[in-house]
């Protein structure tokens, strides 16, 4: 199954299009802050478009993904870019991301300990002119990436960045338990 999350009146063929409000008709009323109304590992992608800056339950809504998503599930992500104005000007708006922001979900990111789920970022991509695409813009800005958020995104603000997900099932809590009995502890002796 494949998930159009957030979906407002953009409705996707061959996605069950969810949305929490009843106005843009979704296929699914689903609120992102709860539980989602879904089976663990049965979940093939997820698009989610313009709605995790609203969300303030994140950490886990991405816990969510993780157990809801089967092995190897594709997550496409596009949220306004934490310099573009945009993204402050909508009173709705909970959190911005950065570059950064989903390296905490990162198997390796000595600063993985936020949350208990892994995912391989698979792509980051920063996007200007999103209305009337710029390819070259772009281009060059995503190969500078790094030195572009830390010395220019002010100066010259992306609109977008997309993020593309893979779920890796990793949930270390729950591996945790699951070896726990099967691993002998030695202590060193106290002296």
């Amino acid at each position: 199954m494949k998930l159009h999350l957030g979906c407002g009146t953009e409705k996707l063929k061959g996605y069950l299009n969810c949305d929490i409000s009843l106005e843009v008709n979704p296929d699914k009323v689903v609120d992102l802050e709860k539980k989602l109304p879904f089976k663990s590992n049965t979940i093939d992608e997820i698009i989610i478009n313009h709605t995790l800056e609203h969300i303030i339950n994140f950490i886990e809504l991405m816990e969510e993904f993780n157990r809801i998503c089967k092995k190897g599930a594709l997550i496409k992500i596009r949220v306004p870019y934490f310099a573009y104005p945009g993204a402050f000007q909508d009173p709705t708006h909970k959190r911005f991301f950065t570059l950064k922001t989903f390296n905490y979900f990162e198997i390796n990111n000595k600063l993985n300990f936020y949350s208990k789920v892994r995912f391989i970022i698979k792509e980051k991509k920063l996007c200007f002119f999103v209305t009337r695409p710029s390819k070259v813009i772009d281009k060059i800005i995503n190969k500078i990436a790094p030195f572009y958020e830390r010395f220019l995104s002010r100066i010259f603000p992306a609109e977008e960045l997309q993020i593309e997900l893979e779920a890796t099932k990793k949930d270390l809590i729950k591996n945790f338990l699951e070896i726990k009995d099967k691993v002998e502890v030695v202590y060193p002796p106290i002296v």
